[in-house]
């Protein structure tokens, strides 16, 4: 990230910016920094221009506290500013749910597309992401930082064997590192369930994708987001999974973007 804006609250945020035309602002997920939706810049930047940037709290952007989702919204209109006023939006998991709270709170957005924003639209969805509320703030509040990642792991479906082998691997003390920023996802997603009637405010056209090779609830949460939003359109990327390739969703999105 090579350069820098500054958002409402003061907090500094890191972001790189390739490629002209429309502007479209690249959002990641839990657990990543803008590293992880970069690799998709490229094949977008022919014909827009592609802002990649960290969200706070991780990566060379700062943080500010306390935390509060509206600021993440700031972050991006501070982000669309540069841009030049207006954006369409993309964001992968929790960063999907980033981007469709920050349209539903009337920022200067063209569209929306989400990848496998990762809402729990079945039974049980609410109990268990209300638990695992819990237990991430203690986690944290305790300084257990392996403790909070593997608590995320956990919830993303990993099986014990995994993580157990995952907390022996040198990626380990990076994934502690950015263990904080795990409450700002939670709170992004909030209870967990499909924000219907926030996504009924949301006045630009939404696109929702899920992977063919994706657990099913993945996917039903993506085609209920395209059902809520006014303007919604699901689709599936045979193949796919939550590790999305590049050039898989590229076109998909360049098509939404260009329309």
């Amino acid at each position: 990230m090579d350069k820098q804006t500054i958002s409402r609250d003061g907090t500094p945020i890191a972001y790189q910016r390739t490629g002209k035309g429309p502007a479209v602002v690249l959002v990641s997920g839990a657990m990543s920094t803008g590293a992880t939706v970069a690799p998709l810049a490229p094949h977008l930047s022919d014909r827009f221009s592609v802002i990649v940037y960290d969200r706070r709290g991780r990566g060379r952007s700062g943080d500010t506290q306390p935390y509060a989702v509206t600021r993440e919204v700031e972050d991006l209109a501070a982000l669309i500013e540069v841009a030049g006023g207006e954006a369409a939006l993309y964001g992968i998991s929790s960063g999907g749910a980033l981007v469709l709270e920050a349209a539903a709170s009337g920022l200067p957005v063209r569209q929306v597309a989400v990848y496998e924003p990762p809402f729990a639209d079945y039974g049980g969805g609410g109990p268990e992401r209300a638990e695992y509320t819990v237990n991430l703030g203690e986690a944290l509040e305790q300084g257990r930082l392996g403790d909070a990642v593997e608590l995320f792991l956990r919830l993303t479906g990993l099986a014990p064997e995994v993580i157990a082998t995952a907390r022996q691997s040198p990626m380990w003390a990076d994934m502690e590192a950015i263990a904080p920023s795990l409450a700002y996802d939670n709170a992004v997603m909030r209870d967990g369930l499909v924000p219907r009637h926030r996504l009924a405010s949301v006045a630009v056209p939404v696109l929702a994708v899920a992977g063919g090779a994706s657990p099913e609830w993945l996917r039903r949460a993506a085609e209920a987001v395209a059902q809520a939003a006014p303007g919604g359109t699901y689709r599936v990327l045979a193949g796919q999974n939550h590790m999305v390739e590049p050039q898989a969703l590229a076109p998909v999105l360049a098509e939404f973007f260009a329309g």
